[in-house]
């Protein structure tokens, strides 16, 4: 199932992710390393489950690595939202945010599509 021509959701979730290291590590230097634990693993997973479904066995396969994704998107909104209401760690900006919901909407069309196909 794999395809190397420019993928949308492959890039998007590529570099957010990038971005997500970056908060992560912000946090990682406030010695709050369990925080920055759970951010990292879930803003990373995203892309890396995303990624892994390029190269599906099946259709069901490929759905299901999508569902991982969509489910590490909720995870991840709730450690930002921790984050962002809690005075203990820095607040998420508001960029971050807006990106993981067009990075979460775009996952539910591809879900929802392929479910249709």
């Amino acid at each position: 199932m794999r395809n190397d021509k420019d993928n949308l959701i492959v890039n998007l979730t590529f570099d957010f992710a990038l971005e997500i290291i970056a908060f992560s590590e912000e946090i990682r230097a406030l010695n709050r390393f369990e925080m920055a634990s759970q951010i990292f693993r879930s803003g990373t997973s995203i892309g890396a489950n995303i990624r892994e479904a390029q190269n599906a066995e099946s259709k069901a396969d490929f759905i299901h690595k999508f569902k991982i994704s969509a489910k590490e998107t909720d995870e991840l909104l709730f450690w930002l939202m921790l984050c962002k209401e809690s005075k203990h760690y820095p607040s998420p900006n508001e960029e971050l945010f807006k990106k993981l919901n067009t990075i979460h909407l775009i996952i539910s069309k591809i879900i929802s599509s392929s479910k249709k196909k």
